[in-house]
């Protein structure tokens, strides 16, 4: 299953300048899902870091990851996706290579296992087929208030 930008909306709280996810290319629901990140010189975050050598923060590779695993998880909210979700942990996490403005992020997040309201994801950020980053994370779901 492919998702545009509308349909990602529906799916997840997020929005500009904090929705890094510009579309679904593949989506396994409740089990993975792959996306994509247009990384462009234009983002707010490249103004800091780094003017002279802009690099996309390897917190936000990882926050991608994690919203990448947020769509894939949203077959299996309680609540039919209204939960938030929220970072709960991460573990394992590894940057490879810088990502830098014109790149196209490929993110990959796959379940391992859901208890109670919190969800085991892995994930693999990649570029042009090169690994670029890597982390397990759990997300907690709680209800909207």
């Amino acid at each position: 299953m492919v998702l545009d930008i509308l349909q990602i909306k529906e799916r997840l709280k997020h929005r500009f300048p904090f929705l890094l996810i510009d579309r679904v290319l593949e989506l396994e629901e409740g089990v993975k899902c792959t996306a994509l990140k247009n990384v462009t010189v234009n983002e707010p975050f490249f103004q800091g870091h780094f003017p002279e050598s802009p690099i996309f923060p390897g917190v936000l590779i990882v926050e991608a990851l994690a919203q990448t695993g947020g769509i894939a998880g949203y077959a299996l909210s309680d609540s039919g996706g209204k939960d938030l979700t929220f970072f709960a942990g991460f573990d394992k996490v590894k940057f490879k290579k810088p990502v830098i403005p014109g790149d196209q992020l490929i993110l990959k997040s796959e379940f391992i296992k859901k208890k109670m309201n919190i969800w085991f994801l892995t994930g693999e950020a990649f570029v042009d087929d090169k690994l670029v980053a890597r982390a397990d994370f759990k997300l907690a779901t709680i209800p909207t208030p």
